[in-house]
């Protein structure tokens, strides 16, 4: 199972974002969702201030739940490094 790359030009935590790298680890369990609807919800995060649940390996980990899309809603599991100016989607799901 492969990562798929995606630019994006957001900002979170006052930091430019221009990439989103999305692991297929959510094509397991939810086949309703895609790369489209997860790049949507991403780009939800912009002009925000977040605070990460928790640190590993350098890598700090968020998770948002109840993001409103579409008349739906949906948790998002991503992560941040320090140095990047990327976002690592790890898992999405619609609640």
């Amino acid at each position: 199972m492969a990562r798929r790359s995606y630019g994006v030009n957001i900002v979170v935590n006052g930091r430019n974002i221009n990439e989103v790298i999305i692991d297929s680890h959510y094509e397991k369990k939810h086949r309703d969702l895609t790369d489209e609807v997860i790049c949507r919800l991403v780009h939800t995060l912009h002009g925000k201030e977040l605070t990460f649940e928790m640190v590993k390996e350098g890598f700090h980990f968020y998770m948002m739940d109840r993001i409103p899309l579409n008349g739906r809603h949906y948790r998002l599991v991503w992560c941040m490094r320090d140095e990047g100016n990327y976002i690592g989607v790890i898992n999405a799901f619609r609640r």
